[in-house]
């Protein structure tokens, strides 16, 4: 019964979401890509945006740094269907950009729900952009793979994880070995929670 009403609620959060594109101020793709996995999942992965892949096959982290992702996962000894998958915003931006501050807070509050409605034991953020939009830190490479604190309103805190974004990996082959090792420490927290 609690998974039903968790199904029906994310149901409408979605259309809520989809409803965002047809703002004058709305300047990302129309292609919702919704948030994937079980909404009982213990753990949530929350990334930055949708890139060209997923924004085409409307699930997250279906291109390069998915792939990269999915091996991590493994190092972390956690199972990709067991987790729920979702971005900061849920739309594509336009030529990969980052997501703009207006942007962000049309989807921020949204993003909460979706928190509050899994309800996980531990979110894990992928990158500075998510990590910086729910933790008030920045800079990803200092204080990757640690815990932090998130406050969400009718929430008891929430511990997150926090390391680069699979595509800083892509774009860089140094960082793969610093992922490489959040994701071995993260199979360690895990055991905890």
């Amino acid at each position: 019964m609690i998974y039903l009403r968790k199904k029906e609620r994310m149901k409408n959060l979605n259309l809520r979401y989809l409803s965002l594109s047809k703002s004058k101020k709305f300047c990302l793709s129309k292609n919702l890509v919704e948030g994937t996995g079980p909404l009982d999942s213990k753990i949530m992965i929350i990334g930055q945006a949708p890139g060209t892949n997923e924004d085409i096959g409307g699930e997250p982290f279906t291109g390069r740094s998915g792939k990269l992702l999915d091996r991590l996962l493994v190092l972390a000894k956690l199972e990709r269907d067991r987790i729920y998958i979702t971005n900061i915003v849920q739309f594509f931006p336009p030529k990969n950009r980052l997501p703009t501050e207006s942007e962000l807070a049309m989807c921020l509050p949204l993003l909460k729900e979706q928190i509050q409605i899994i309800n996980p034991k531990l979110i894990i953020t992928l990158g500075n952009f998510a990590t910086k939009a729910l933790t008030k830190h920045s800079q990803i490479t200092r204080i990757h793979g640690n815990i932090l604190p998130i406050k969400l309103a009718n929430l008891r805190s929430i511990p997150c994880f926090t390391t680069l974004h699979p595509a800083a990996g892509i774009r860089f082959k140094k960082n793969i070995s610093l992922l490489e090792e959040d994701f071995r420490k993260l199979g360690f927290i895990i055991k905890t929670i």
